[in-house]
């Protein structure tokens, strides 16, 4: 008898629940959080399990690989791409694991990508790297608007890069907005600090695959872009198109069209968020230092705005990466901005 799998995973808990070829439920329980003890509660139908099914939730590391290093063929649901039967009038944790289940027995469920164990702790390093420029510049533009706010003058971001506290108080007249301002730029120092040892550590931890070392000739890619990219995309290979990749790199439009006339918009979160980063930060980079990609750009800017213009490189260069990164060749900006 062949049995499916799936796990409704919350914080504490789940719902684990299987199921045969009949959608007759085999076995259902809310179970703790105990990876030995679902692991046995599953081992008396180990050989019968074709699959399990856990969304790709928050917290799915510790699930996924704890039964797969128990033998367990595991698939990730990509959660932006499930929905069930809108009319149903009442669902719970049981409904959701069991539909999870019908979806893998039904070879219909929208899979997840199970990044390799090995390497997901550097990737998530450069996230934390991600996160943590992101509050230096909400640091950095405070410091800018309390100037601007009691000066009546504003003072560029690299002359704020530069500021020492002895300087804030001849900048502001009132202690209480030196202060503020001083706090700001105490946080946003110790933020760069923590931002170079997670480069440095992340550096010393991986290097660019051959797969990605043509990575390094795109204009507006450098060292910690290509890291990004390469760790955040994974194996190319399961990508079948370009398209495939644009889409997962956020660099396509989605909207939903009937008879010629637009109907709404689909998901246009889904993807990956990080190489949506990476791929604009590189756009902003290459119209600044690449003379061809600038036309490109004032070109789109001229027809729309800076931000599609952006969007707009952004996702040239997206396409390009995927052919750099399949057949390992280097950047092309003639073929690729033509």
């Amino acid at each position: 008898m062949k049995l499916y799998g799936a796990i409704d995973l919350h914080s504490t808990n789940n719902v684990t629940v299987l199921i045969d070829e009949q959608d007759e439920v085999v076995y259902q329980k809310r179970l703790p959080n105990d990876l030995a003890f679902i692991f046995q509660q599953l081992s008396p139908y180990q050989c019968s399990i074709q699959g399990i099914v856990v969304e790709s939730t928050y917290n799915w590391y510790w699930l996924v690989d704890g039964l797969m290093e128990k033998g367990h063929v595991m698939h990730l649901a990509n959660t932006a791409a499930i929905q069930q039967y809108q009319g149903l009038k009442y669902t719970d944790d049981d409904s959701d694991a069991r539909w999870l289940a019908q979806m893998l027995r039904l070879g219909l469920l929208p899979e997840g990508y199970i990044y390799p164990k090995k390497e997901r702790a550097v990737r998530d390093l450069l996230r934390k790297r991600g996160q943590l420029m992101r509050q230096r510049t909400a640091n950095l533009l405070s410091i800018q608007n309390l100037i601007t706010r009691n000066t009546g003058s504003s003072m560029s971001s690299n002359r704020i890069k530069r500021l020492i506290a002895e300087e804030v108080e001849g900048l502001l007249p009132h202690g209480d907005v030196a202060l503020a301002v001083k706090t700001n730029l105490s946080v946003m120092r110790c933020l760069e600090g923590e931002i170079a040892t997670l480069e440095r550590v992340v550096k010393e931890r991986v290097q660019l695959r051959a797969a990605f070392r043509y990575l390094l000739t795109v204009s507006g890619i450098g060292q910690t872009l290509a890291l990004t990219i390469m760790l955040e995309t994974g194996d190319i290979r399961r990508f079948a198109t370009v398209g495939n990749f644009a889409s997962y790199c956020r660099c396509v439009g989605s909207e939903k069209l009937s008879n010629g006339k637009r109907k709404g918009s689909g998901n246009t979160k889904n993807g990956n968020k990080y190489l949506a980063w990476a791929f604009v930060e590189a756009a902003n980079f290459a119209v600044r230092y690449e003379p061809s990609i600038r036309r490109f750009y004032q070109r789109k800017k001229a027809k729309s705005n800076g931000v599609v213009a952006i969007k707009a490189v952004a996702h040239k260069l997206a396409r390009a990466c995927y052919y750099i990164m399949r057949d390992e060749v280097p950047f092309d900006v003639a073929r690729a901005f033509t």
